[in-house]
């Protein structure tokens, strides 16, 4: 295995211009969620002159490249939509550039999240070069959507492609950490019904937004109370969102809407969560709803799931985590840090719905995920290149 490490380190090192450059490319695609068509198609032709084995769509619009085609499964995963770019203004050169300068790959993208496909597309072709023939079916996947609605792209991708891997590596930036879990989160809407009057007599009337404004606050209390986890943190819970409506700006409020951001640690579950809030609107004439998300893909499916997305974690020493320190070590010659997310990812689904082992290792630093002046060093690339390449060793050893 040591050879063959070495041989890794070396074929990643050579092809830093080759990854940046390809990251570089999918760059300068703008891609937001559902917009995806140009970037796949993008993504495709690298897999292509890296020699892949099958190189295909789904109906979703996930790119799935394959090499290898045996018994066990281990996916890499990487979505390729990004965010928007916000205030131009905060930005000191072009978003869509894709500059290389400065030991840097810059852009829109460059962490969260076109670094990690990237990455794996050069793991593929070191893999290739190297005639990998272990027994492992081994899938890239550059998912949609998944800036929309985490996980969305890995319901369609078990449900209806029917992949259920043995392992994944979610390949979000970790600043090449191991991650092994993170706070799940659910959207929720409270919706309260008032009754209008003449502005000038408010006592006539029920104000939506007396109703509304009193849940925030203890809303604001609850926040405070919520469980801690040792590993993942706190939960918590914000309004981040209100909105009110009455027949005219001279009555009394009939209508008022907020929206929560929940963050969910671990042991708290969407029916806890909405029972949380349940309690606080006692009494008052309101309802609560959990959002559904359901758009139409850029080939032209509607698709969608619950805006639930579940806490996710495995353990310190399950096999994939204990595989993963194995490999940075054996590439690196230094332990890993193995932390968790602060955001979230594909993981809601991968493990919190479906419980397929999965880890995160990516190029790039999450504190640049969705800021101005977005940059992941050349050097993450490579790591994070040999890291995958090693891993399919590894993990048939």
């Amino acid at each position: 295995m040591k050879s063959i490490v070495l041989k890794i380190n070396e074929l990643a090192e050579s092809y830093a211009g080759y990854t940046a450059s390809n990251l570089s490319e999918l760059i300068k695609i703008r891609s937001l969620s559902t917009g995806e068509k140009a970037v796949a198609e993008a993504l495709m032709r690298q897999m292509h002159e890296a020699g892949f084995d099958e190189i295909r769509t789904d109906k979703l619009g996930n790119v799935i490249g394959r090499i290898g085609n045996g018994s066990k499964v281990l996916v890499f995963d990487g979505h390729i939509d990004t965010v928007d770019v916000g205030n131009i203004s905060n930005w000191s050169s072009d978003p869509f550039s894709g500059e290389i300068s400065g030991g840097f790959v810059h852009g829109r993208g460059s962490v969260d999240q076109k670094g990690g496909p990237a990455a794996f597309v050069t793991a593929g072709r070191i893999l290739k070069d190297l005639a990998f023939d272990r027994n492992l079916t081994i899938y890239f996947t550059g998912t949609v959507m998944e800036e929309d609605c985490d996980g969305l792209c890995w319901k369609y991708l078990v449900e209806e492609e029917k992949i259920k891997p043995d392992f994944v590596v979610i390949t979000e930036p970790t600043n090449l950490n191991i991650y092994r879990g993170q706070r799940g989160r659910m959207e929720i809407e409270l919706t309260f019904r008032g009754i209008s009057s003449h502005g000038s007599a408010p006592e006539r009337g029920k104000n939506a937004i007396y109703l509304a404004s009193r849940a925030c606050l203890e809303i604001e209390k609850l926040n405070e109370r919520l469980k801690s986890d040792d590993f993942l943190g706190k939960g918590s819970v914000t309004v981040s969102e209100f909105v009110s409506g009455s027949p005219s700006l001279c009555a009394v409020a009939d209508y008022a809407k907020i929206h929560l951001d929940r963050r969910l640690t671990w042991g708290e579950t969407k029916t806890s969560a909405v029972e949380e809030i349940r309690e606080i609107m006692k009494g008052m004439d309101a309802a609560i709803e959990v959002l559904q998300y359901k758009e139409t893909a850029y080939t032209g499916l509607r698709y969608g799931m619950e805006k639930y997305y579940p806490t996710w974690k495995i353990e310190e020493d399950h096999p994939m985590v204990l595989i993963a320190q194995k490999t940075f070590t054996s590439l690196f010659n230094t332990k890993p840090v193995t932390d968790k997310w602060t955001f979230s990812t594909n993981g809601v689904t991968i493990n919190g719905y479906y419980h397929i082992p999965c880890i995160g290792f990516g190029p790039g630093n999450e504190e640049l995920a969705h800021a101005p002046n977005e940059k992941v060093p050349v050097s993450d690339l490579v790591a994070a290149s040999a890291f995958y390449a090693a891993l399919a060793y590894y993990i048939t050893a």
